[in-house]
Order: structure tokens, then C-alpha cells, then sequence
């Protein structure tokens, strides 16, 4: 590879320098090769490192880069293809949901939560841990908060703890009419903990998806999900479910 200098533009050199990069990926590179170092990608392009840094983290967040732990950065793949809440009715747990229960357990919830589910702020809710796994890659992670008062007969039920526990929490939610939901989405930054899990760097962009479930016209369960940006497209539909889609223009060569 030859080196390219980039030339005074009236944009921000990152936000050139982008363009440039984005063209090197469609044309010299295949999804999931390795890049070569900052160093040598800044020497090629005659920028400084905080530059390419810039422009990496930008690609990064458009879902064309990704950076993978003891790997490198990568030429991530097209957008999969994942339905999400299409049915505006329907509790966590029911039917198809493709959801996977990981952990449960008695927890005080941030404030923001506890306010919405008009709980005291020290009071424990039941907080489930799920997953969501799409063609063998994790693209999503959930925590769901469920009061006491919306599960009132789960202490009948014996289940000790752990995924065992989160079915059972989810079966006795199912006792209640579910009266509707809302929605927001909002781009965040992968904590440790959600990193983890989606196998992405602390800090890597994601798109938090928060849904409140109404039963006896109060807040009867809330869920914060947390998919990975650079896998997932995001949009509306006339039923106001949320769908992610493949984005079949883009591709890497």
C-alpha cells in the first residue's frame, strides 16, 4: 500500500479522513481482516494518532470497524437481522420471546428505575439478567425489574435462584393483564459488565432500548436493554414495535 496524504479540506480532517478510510475498507479489505496498527495506519495517511483515532471511532459507531478484545480492529460484518418487540402486548417471557434467562436476583434498583416504579429508594425489586443470542454472535443484553407487587404469588413457588428463579419471576408476571408499553432508545457506552457479555470494549457504542410495562395503571415492570451498535438498526413500525434490520447496502470486500 502506498502512502496517501490528505489534503486541506474545510471539514474536520477526521471527518475527511473517514471518507478515506471508509473507501480503503470497500476496496482493500474483507469483513473480518485485521487493520494494520494506528501507527502505520496514521503514517499512511499522514495524520496525527488522535485523528485516526477520531475517524476509527467514528467508523466504530456506523458499524463498520470493530474492536475486539486480544484481536485488534476489525472489519465488522453486515447488520443481523433481529425482531424486537414487534408485539405491543405481550410480557418478557411469553411465547417466542427469544430472550434467554440468565441470572435473578433481590436488588435495589438505580433511582431513575425505582422513581418509575414508584418503589422506595432502598427497596429490592427482582432484577433479571437476560441474554440474546443471534446467528452464535450476543447482541444484546438485558437487566428487567420487577417489583414484589407485581409478582405477589411467587413466593409460593420454589425456585432457588439463578435462570430457575428468573422463569419463575416471568411465569408469575404472566398473571397480570398487561394494559400497554412504551418505548425509548438513546445511544450510550458499553459498561464492564454489558461489555462483557456482548464481547465488546468498555466505552464501545450501544443502543439502550428502555420499556416500561403497564398493568393495574401503575409501572408494573421496566427493562433497560443494551444491544450493540454496530450490529444493530433500529426502527419503527405503524404498530410502534421496534424492529433491527440487516442493512443489505453496505458491505465489505
Amino acid at each position: 500500500m502506498g502512502t496517501t496524504q490528505l489534503e486541506t479540506v474545510p471539514e474536520p480532517k477526521y471527518w475527511h479522513l473517514k471518507t478515506v478510510l471508509t473507501e480503503a475498507l470497500d476496496s482493500e479489505f474483507s469483513v473480518g481482516e485485521v487493520l494494520p496498527n494506528e501507527r502505520d495506519l496514521a503514517a499512511r495517511f499522514g495524520v496525527a494518532r488522535a485523528t485516526l483515532r477520531q475517524a476509527l471511532e467514528q467508523l466504530e459507531l456506523e458499524g463498520r470497524l470493530q474492536r475486539r478484545r486480544g484481536v485488534g480492529t476489525t472489519v465488522a460484518p453486515p447488520r443481523m437481522g433481529v425482531a424486537v418487540g414487534t408485539e405491543q402486548h405481550v410480557w418478557p417471557g411469553a411465547v417466542g420471546d427469544a430472550w434467554r434467562p440468565v441470572d435473578c436476583a433481590l436488588a435495589v434498583p438505580p433511582a431513575a428505575v425505582a422513581e418509575v416504579l414508584e418503589t422506595a429508594p432502598d427497596d429490592q425489586v427482582h432484577t433479571i439478567r437476560r441474554s440474546r443470542v443471534t446467528h452464535g454472535q450476543p447482541v444484546a443484553a438485558e437487566l428487567l425489574y420487577i417489583p414484589a407487587s407485581s409478582v405477589p404469588g411467587l413466593s409460593a413457588i420454589d425456585a432457588p435462584s439463578g435462570a430457575t428463579l428468573a422463569r419463575a419471576v416471568l411465569r408469575e408476571l404472566q398473571h397480570l393483564d398487561l394494559e400497554g408499553q412504551d418505548r425509548a432508545v438513546e445511544l450510550g457506552s458499553a459498561r464492564a459488565d454489558d461489555a462483557k457479555e456482548l464481547d465488546r470494549l468498555p466505552g464501545a457504542p450501544v443502543l439502550v432500548v428502555t420499556t416500561r410495562y403497564f398493568a393495574e395503571g401503575r409501572t408494573a415492570a421496566v427493562s433497560v436493554a443494551t444491544y450493540r451498535a454496530d450490529t444493530c438498526r433500529l426502527t419503527f413500525g405503524d404498530s410502534g414495535g421496534v424492529e433491527i434490520h440487516h442493512d443489505p447496502e453496505r458491505r465489505a470486500s
